[in-house]
């Protein structure tokens, strides 16, 4: 199956006004350079936010214009700079509750399911319960009819991608340990912007 291939705009619009049905607001972007603007007229400046891990907000310069902008309280920003161990430490436990917290998922099913795949779970407590919002940049690619589709997405596509991306530039590699699955929302905590351009994996 090939999994990079960009959903139709059919699919797109019935998938967005399913999500919007369970609590979820969701804009649709006509490529990256628009998803950036979304993404950024979506967090009050000044306001906290945590910057998860996610090829799809590289690849449109969100994560470098939130972080390094000075417009946002990047708590990434801050636990980089960090010198003391122990005071990164602290700076990461306080992440987890931040305000706004940007990334994206490897799965969207067509009855509405966002699935995450993750082998830290540092994403899972922002993403599911603790940041006040949520927004996520989603290549239209990400769709798939049903949860299977989506696990076996992330089996043959993701996680050999993502194995890649850890080897080239950490070395090491990468592994399948934690699964979340959001089935609903309640409404205004999480936002989801389509892009129809290949973004991510």
């Amino acid at each position: 199956m090939a999994w990079d291939k960009l959903a139709d705009d059919k699919t797109v619009e019935k998938v967005a006004e399913t999500l919007r049905g369970k609590g979820i607001e969701v804009v649709i972007a006509k490529n990256g350079k628009e998803a950036l603007t979304r993404l950024l007229e979506s967090i009050p400046e000044g306001s906290e936010m945590l910057t998860a891990t996610s090829t799809t907000v590289d690849q449109i310069g969100g994560t470098q214009e939130l972080n390094d902008s000075g417009r946002f309280r990047s708590q990434r920003k801050a636990i980089n700079e960090a010198s003391d161990e122990k005071e990164r430490l602290r700076l990461r436990k306080l992440s987890a509750i931040t305000q706004y917290v940007t990334g994206s998922v490897h799965a969207v099913t067509e009855d509405g399911r966002l699935v995450v795949a993750t082998a830290s779970g540092s994403q899972i407590p922002p993403y599911s319960y603790t940041a006040e919002h949520v927004v996520f940049v989603v290549g239209t690619q990400k769709i798939v009819r049903d949860l299977p589709s989506a696990l076996k997405r992330i089996e043959e596509y993701t996680v050999p991608l993502e194995e890649q991306r850890m080897r080239k530039n950490y070395g090491i590699g990468t592994s399948l340990n934690q699964i979340l699955i959001i089935n609903k929302s309640m409404p205004g905590r999480i936002k989801l912007i389509f892009v129809k351009e290949k973004l991510g994996f």
